[in-house]
């Protein structure tokens, strides 16, 4: 298994998960400083414009860190492009990350050969977003560079299968790039993802319960006073089955118990008032992880934190 040059300079192996709505340049930029791989969905930069002022800043002030900090570079960013038929923006949001050569694009809901060429063909790579070994043969076919296994209990979208089972699965056959999505919240989560055959963690609704995040106060309490039985399962809110904050639900007048089946033909990123974006902010996504979530505080700090318990958990087990 090896990784590309790029992730050279992370602290731990780690990426921030894209958030829709609540990833910012705020926490991209802190969560790059503190060493691991920040990202944004590129559908929360609206109106599209904003784009590309996002990815200006973003450049110049991690480029601004590197020139201060020549001993603890930044790490590398990432944008993710959502790849389903609603998203009528991808074709404008690639070509300004184009303009910007994002050195990682995130993809998810679909792989086009199109995409992965055009990210390396302005040097970058990409990662794409599964749930399953079928959906992980097609996106390599497909020419994407890694795989980001989304296992049981993570957040958002999220799959079925055991992270054991996804990881030796796909780690059958593939050795380049692969990423575990699920519950990863610890330092020691990390090292058990590497240990089970993954290169890194993909560390999510923690970063939601962090200064910079783009997050209503009620929703970044509701991640630290969570644990895994406060996450329902469902397909309801935008057809495709994700992890959300069962308080959230109750609050929108819904029976956590008794929700519905949902309609993927309901699914839509076109606008910024569509129901995706209703169904991310009003009911909260969130994974089954968050028990180790005790407070707000800056990304910076978190991430220190999971530096410690990192390297903690790998001496006491090389001892």
């Amino acid at each position: 298994m090896s990784l590309p040059p790029l992730f050279d300079r992370l602290r731990l192996p780690a990426i921030g998960a894209p958030l829709f709505i609540v990833s910012n340049p705020d926490l991209v930029i802190a969560q790059c400083k503190a060493g691991i791989v920040g990202s944004f969905p590129a559908l929360n930069a609206r109106p599209q414009s904003l784009l590309d002022e996002w990815l200006h800043r973003i450049n110049e002030e991690l480029a601004a860190w590197d020139r201060d900090h020549p001993e603890a570079p930044a790490a590398p960013f990432a944008v993710n492009q959502i790849v389903h038929r609603s998203n009528e923006r991808l074709m404008e949001d690639m070509a300004t990350c184009a303009k910007w050569k994002v050195p990682i694009v995130i993809t998810s809901l679909g792989a086009l050969v199109e995409v992965n060429q055009g990210v390396h063909g302005w040097g970058g790579i990409t990662l794409h977003d599964i749930i399953n070994d079928r959906f992980a043969r097609k996106a390599i076919e497909k020419g994407a560079d890694g795989i980001i296994a989304v296992a049981a209990g993570a957040g958002g979208h999220a799959g079925r299968l055991s992270p054991f089972a996804l990881i030796q699965e796909i780690r059958d056959w593939f050795d380049g790039p692969l990423i575990l999505s699920g519950s990863i919240a610890t330092g020691r989560a990390i090292l058990a993802a590497q240990a089970m055959g993954a290169d890194l963690g993909y560390i999510g609704s923690p970063f939601i319960a962090t200064e910079e995040a783009n997050a209503a106060a009620d929703y970044k309490q509701g991640i630290v006073e969570g644990r895994a039985d406060d996450i329902v399962y469902s397909s309801l809110f935008t057809g495709v089955h994700g992890n959300y904050l069962k308080a959230s639900i109750v609050r929108a007048g819904l029976d956590p118990v008794n929700l519905p089946e949902g309609d993927i033909s309901t699914m839509n990123f076109a606008g910024g008032e569509g129901s995706k974006a209703k169904a991310w902010r009003d009911i909260w996504g969130s994974g089954q992880g968050i028990g180790a979530v005790r407070e707000v505080r800056p990304a910076a700090d978190y991430v220190a934190r999971l530096i410690t318990e990192y390297a903690k958990a790998k001496a006491a087990l090389c001892q």
